[in-house]
């Protein structure tokens, strides 16, 4: 909490103009293209951040497919882990969120700007309908962001298991999987400090439709957390 009022203290004097502009551009999506909103979206969370005195470390943009299209799979650490993607990528992702995200008054404006996908986790056939969705969507060339976990692991750089119905819609779609790896994102919101932070974001190589396509859901979940399991050993142990 301490490290969100610096954010906001740090940006008072942007503030009238973030909120008017996300606002805005939420109400009016028939103007603003996903892409104007998550450049504007990029930009104030880089203000944000910074103010917060918080730098995002990230590496492995390069390997990104050429091509959107493609579903990202990070581990989950906590409420920071959204502002550190939405800084270390320029290319606009859809997230998919919990419904009961849908009604927080600050918060709604920016999940719509984002495109998000508002799954219902009690709802069986509405959860397989956002699946559907999302598998349609990635079809046609959006990326998206699935944190597999379920909920933040509560256990710093350690993971809870991942969920393979996680992978239904990178199986559905035949998207590319990629794996992040997030280090250290727990600590801008879970330490009761506002000391500078670095957190790191590492994007690993990502998975084509061939090397997964005869593995079923909890085969691929296995592997995907394998590969970050090990990306957070190695850099935490040097």
């Amino acid at each position: 909490m301490r490290r969100i009022i610096l954010m906001f203290l740090a940006n008072l004097f942007r503030l009238p103009y973030m909120l008017f502009k996300v606002f805005r551009m939420s109400r009016h999506r028939d103007i603003y293209s996903k892409e104007d909103c998550y450049a504007a979206l990029h930009r104030m969370v880089r203000w944000a951040n910074r103010g917060g005195r918080v730098t995002i470390a990230a590496d492995g943009l390069e390997k990104l497919p050429a091509e959107n299209g493609f579903i990202m799979y990070p581990n989950h650490q906590g409420m920071f882990d959204a502002l550190a993607l939405l800084e270390a990528l320029d290319r606009p992702f859809s997230p998919i969120a919990k419904i009961e995200t849908e009604h927080v008054p600050l918060l709604r404006p920016v999940l719509l700007m984002l495109d998000t996908e508002f799954m219902d986790r009690s709802d069986v056939r509405q959860s397989l309908g956002v699946i559907t969705s999302v598998a349609n969507r990635a079809r046609r060339g959006e990326n998206f962001v699935i944190f597999a976990e379920g909920t933040r692991s509560k256990k710093e750089n350690e993971m809870l298991p991942f969920k393979p119905g996680a992978f239904k819609a990178a199986t559905l779609s035949h998207a590319p999987i990629v794996p992040v790896a997030f280090v250290d994102c727990f600590i801008p919101f879970d330490r009761k400090h506002i000391k500078k932070v670095t957190v790191q974001a590492h994007i690993l190589d990502p998975i084509p439709y061939d090397e997964y396509r005869d593995m079923n859901t909890r085969e691929i979940a296995e592997l995907v957390q394998s590969r970050i399991a090990a990306k957070i050993a190695e850099v935490t142990e040097n």
